[in-house]
């Protein structure tokens, strides 16, 4: 029954109700599709989410399995390397234990020798020691007095020119005020000659004015009366050019006093000028030698004094080089002497480690026998025992004593030029033996480079056509090295 109704509601269905239907039906079934994509892509994803889980699980399986593979192998090679290194320290400790005992028995053995030698060494130090300070003491006496003389003979050069300087000083000071009070006494004296010359000659030109006054009072007076008749006789003639004439007369009167006036002054002025200028020329010469005189003994003294001050500053440098000169010479001696003690110090420091070093032939026969015979022995000792006749034999036979250090040190050389030689021959030895084991290394090894050559163990006759010249370094005769690649770094590059 449903069926048929709904078949005939299709059968009613107008056409674009149809079409709308067909539209929301497409978009239904692209719907579906949609949904069902979507699942089988999340499926997938899922799917390989597991695949790759489940990967990393398997490469995680199989590099825990490489590894336990070789950490298996590895600890086979490391158990035997240390049942190797463990037999190898049993026998080093074994020939340590016994070196140690032989080294603890020459230890007991060497105390005593070497408590006798320390103390007839540090009796032999002291003695040396003893010996150094004495010199030392007189050297620095001597210095101490030489030095005090020269401090005494130059304060007394110093003391006796400083007096005789003083003593030149005062003497010039002296002439210096003597010259003045001479030069002020004679400019005193001619200043009052000059003002008696003045006074003088000024009275003796108002007596001379005097008398012509009254001379020519005389004659004016007679003048006077020819004058008065002529003038009487004149002013009857003429009286009218009197007034003039008269004004004339008195003016040239004037005129003619004022001239004569200045005419008497000039020549006084000119007198005085004239008597004047000759004394000065005179006072001017005499200064002038005088001047002279005193320069020439100025200059003589100056000369004297420059003379004195460069005997005195070359004495003063010469004895500033000879304190200079020793006090280089004493601080060069008591450097030279200090390094000498250093090097006693680090000889006595080099012999204490040497002597840690010897070994029990040594400490007990520490100086070779001779190889001379008893005369030569006896013609050496009666050769020492004469005195020096030249230089460097007494520089030689101060040297004597260090006869046994000599032999001990020539000892020494010897063992370590046969030390030397020995260490030469083992390397050469060393180096033939790693030839022969490079040649062996070749022979039995297989592979392109050994087999395109010429074979090393075939040999002819007991010789062989391989060269023996094969460098140490070849990799071969070291120590071979295993290279390990992990399982994950292969897994992880190659599948």
């Amino acid at each position: 029954m449903p069926k048929k109704k709904s078949g005939k509601k299709k059968l009613k269905m107008t056409e674009e109700e149809r079409i709308l239907y067909m539209e929301q039906k497409a978009l239904a079934e692209e719907e579906m599709r949609k949904k069902k994509e979507d699942m089988l892509n999340q499926f997938l994803k899922d799917k390989l989410v597991k695949e790759e889980k489940n990967t990393r699980f398997n490469l995680y399986k199989l590099t825990h399995q490489w590894r336990a593979l070789l950490r298996a192998a590895k600890s086979k090679e490391l158990k035997k390397d240390i049942e190797i290194l463990s037999q190898t320290f049993e026998r080093v400790v074994d020939r340590k234990d016994s070196v140690i005992k032989s080294l603890a028995k020459d230890l007991q053995e060497a105390e005593e020798q070497y408590s006798m030698a320390l103390r007839s060494h540090l009796q032999n130090m002291d003695t040396l020691i003893d010996l150094q300070r004495s010199r030392l003491k007189i050297l620095q006496s001597e210095y101490e007095e030489e030095l005090e003389i020269l401090k005494k003979e130059f304060d007394s050069e110093r003391s006796m020119i400083v007096d005789h300087h003083r003593q030149e000083m005062n003497d010039v000071q002296d002439i210096l005020f003597a010259m003045e009070e001479n030069a002020s006494d004679r400019e005193n004296e001619a200043r009052q000659e000059f003002q008696s010359l003045r006074d003088e000659i000024k009275n003796k030109n108002l007596e001379e004015k005097h008398a012509l006054r009254i001379q020519l009072e005389g004659q004016v007076e007679d003048l006077w009366k020819q004058f008065q008749a002529a003038l009487k006789n004149y002013q009857e003639t003429t009286e009218e050019r009197k007034a003039a004439f008269e004004t004339l007369k008195s003016k040239d009167e004037t005129s003619a006093r004022e001239i004569e006036f200045q005419m008497r002054k000039l020549q006084r002025i000119s007198d005085t000028i004239a008597s004047l200028k000759a004394k000065m020329a005179q006072n001017v010469k005499e200064s002038e030698e005088r001047n002279r005189d005193l320069k020439e003994q100025r200059e003589v003294i100056a000369q004297h004094f420059h003379t004195l001050k460069s005997q005195m500053n070359s004495f003063r440098e010469n004895e500033r080089r000879r304190l200079t000169k020793l006090t280089l010479d004493s601080n060069a001696s008591i450097k030279a002497l200090q390094s000498k003690l250093e090097l006693g110090e680090r000889i006595l420091k080099v012999s204490e480690q040497c002597r840690k070093k010897e070994t029990e032939e040594e400490k007990v026969l520490p100086f070779y026998a001779s190889s001379l015979t008893q005369e030569e022995e006896e013609d050496v000792s009666a050769a020492v025992a004469e005195p020096p006749s030249e230089q460097l034999a007494e520089v030689m036979h101060e040297y004597t004593s260090l006869e046994n250090f000599w032999k001990r040190y020539n000892k020494v050389l010897l063992d370590k030029v046969a030390m030397d030689k020995e260490k030469s021959t083992l390397l050469d030895e060393n180096q033939r033996l790693r030839t022969v084991l490079k040649q062996y290394l070749d022979g039995i090894s297989v592979n392109d480079e050994i087999l395109s050559n010429v074979n090393p163990l075939f040999v002819v006759n007991q010789q062989t056509n391989v060269p023996m010249s094969i460098p140490v370094g070849d990799p071969r005769v070291q120590r071979p090295t295993q290279t390990v690649v992990e399982a994950a770094h292969v897994v992880k590059y190659t599948v």
